[in-house]
């Protein structure tokens, strides 16, 4: 893992002095730092993955929407079981996954 990409995604999380960092900054940082902290990080990604899928900018690319949320159960999936948003996210995710897949039906 390059330590610069880890100090710059810190510091962008830092500075950005929110909760929870949406958007595509928001995926960036939360994608690199599960990688090293899935504990800690991977339940911020699968709620910026469950949101970014319902961006009116992907309304046309199910496909997209269908990869983000299949993307957010997994990371959610991931979680340990003593994980306190474990199982507040695996649901969130998995009823967003579900309600892309019965509009499209």
């Amino acid at each position: 893992m390059d330590q610069d990409m880890m100090v710059s995604a810190r510091v962008r999380l830092l500075s950005a002095n929110r909760r929870v960092v949406r958007g595509a900054e928001g995926l960036w940082i939360y994608r690199l730092l599960t990688q090293v902290e899935p504990e800690t990080y991977g339940s911020k990604l699968a709620y910026v993955l469950v949101e970014a899928s319902a961006s009116p900018l992907l309304r046309e690319l199910p496909e997209r929407r269908s990869a983000l949320l299949d993307e957010a159960v997994e990371v959610a999936k991931a979680l340990g079981t003593s994980n306190p948003y474990r199982a507040k996210m695996l649901r969130r995710a998995m009823a967003a996954r579900q309600r892309e897949r019965d509009g499209r039906s």
